[in-house]
């Protein structure tokens, strides 16, 4: 991964709001009633390069695809591995709710707010995955999938002048239900050896792996009954798994993105980042992307000045962030990236967003003009804080 030498480097966290045409067509596709995949993969084809343009022209250093092909990580297991079969509830697929927070300790101290926002649920017209079951020996199945998004993405980039990109792959935690393998272990084992053929898919082709997890920080907001001795052991046990499945890969190829969940809300049940950095520097990777431009978030930037960053390793804070419509101004993005860089160094950051835009393809709470907007005013809030760095 490229690392700051005379300017503050761009990313973003990976996924973008996807055009209609794209969106109807993935919707189709996963209730199976997709009349003509071609013209959907020639869409699909057509937006990442638009997209990888856009990011280009909104000042962004280190691209990816916008996830555009993809409805969320969920989709893997129907498309991407085998052993696993779809299995629809009675009365169909519901819609999506956890993504709001729904059930969360947030939840329970802001029912009023919480209930508005399940009245107005955002994710209403989000993709809808039926639920996959382990009922058979897993294997990937989807190298020709991911070869066809690395081919995609590297010829967008050629086309618009992008130097770095990037490719977002889900953790090798599966939350799908087992009932194949003999206990938890060996199945969490199985979908982690499958996943890592697509890990160094990604990594041989020049593009830098980014692992998306984030339940390693929103899973303290999911158990109520949990104190911080129960979450640490839990969360050191999955830091563990995460390293054996990404066992001899090169860490300087590799960053890690976590979030604590992506609803627009009162978020008071939100892990500290000095609570959670320790378990973040364990993680084998080069660079870790994390929420820091939100009001839950924003004063973490002094964390680097009580906490030692390991040697060789990048930090990504939020300088915008995808928990509030509102559109930063440049300049507060500017004091943001300042801040970051005189308490980590200018050379050991990186900048992005604090979530992606459209994590769950549909989801509206960010509209797609906010959107670029909002990655607009990173850019032009990294050139104004690289002036002040490299003066």
């Amino acid at each position: 991964m490229r690392r700051s030498t005379d300017h503050i480097l761009t990313t973003h966290t990976g996924s973008l709001p996807r055009a209609d045409a794209v969106l109807e067509g993935m919707r189709a596709r996963e209730e199976e009633t997709l009349a003509d995949p071609a013209a959907l993969e020639a869409a699909i084809d057509a937006e990442v390069a638009a997209i990888v343009a856009r990011q280009v022209a909104a000042g962004i250093d280190v691209v990816n695809d916008g996830e555009c092909g993809r409805p969320n990580f969920h989709h893997y297991v129907g498309e991407r591995l085998s052993g696993f079969e779809k299995r629809v509830p009675p009365g169909g697929v519901p819609v999506l709710t956890r993504p709001l927070g729904i059930g969360g300790r947030d939840a329970a101290m802001f029912p009023d707010y919480y209930r508005a926002a399940l009245a107005n649920n955002p994710f209403a017209n989000a993709i809808r995955m039926a639920p996959r079951v382990c009922v058979g020996p897993i294997g990937y199945v989807g190298q020709a999938i991911v070869a066809r998004d690395i081919a995609r993405l590297k010829s967008a980039m050629a086309a618009s002048g992008a130097s770095e990109g990037f490719m977002s792959a889900a953790s090798p935690m599966s939350i799908a239900r087992n009932e194949h393998y003999p206990s938890a272990e060996a199945f969490q084992l199985a979908f982690a050896e499958a996943m890592r053929v697509e890990y160094r898919a990604i990594i041989d082709a020049g593009l830098v792996l980014q692992i998306d997890d984030p339940r390693l920080f929103s899973e303290w907001d999911a158990q109520h009954d949990w104190d911080m001795a129960a979450y640490r052991r839990w969360a050191e046990e999955r830091v563990e798994f995460l390293n054996h499945a990404l066992r001899g890969l090169p860490e300087d190829r590799i960053r890690f993105h976590a979030c604590y969940g992506v609803n627009c809300g009162p978020r008071v049940s939100d892990l500290q980042l000095e609570t959670v950095i320790d378990l973040l520097f364990r993680i084998n990777a080069g660079a870790y992307s994390f929420e820091a431009a939100n009001p839950r978030h924003e004063h973490e930037w002094r964390v680097p000045q009580k906490v030692r960053l390991p040697a060789g390793k990048t930090l990504i804070p939020g300088v915008v962030t995808h928990s509030n419509p509102m559109v930063e101004h440049p300049e507060t993005v500017a004091e943001r990236i300042v801040r970051w860089a005189q308490s980590a160094g200018r050379e050991n950051i990186v900048v992005g967003n604090d979530c992606g835009f459209a994590s769950n393809a549909g989801n509206s709470e960010i509209p797609a003009t906010v959107a670029w907007a909002k990655l607009r005013a990173l850019g032009e809030g990294a050139r104004l804080a690289s002036a002040q760095l490299w003066r």
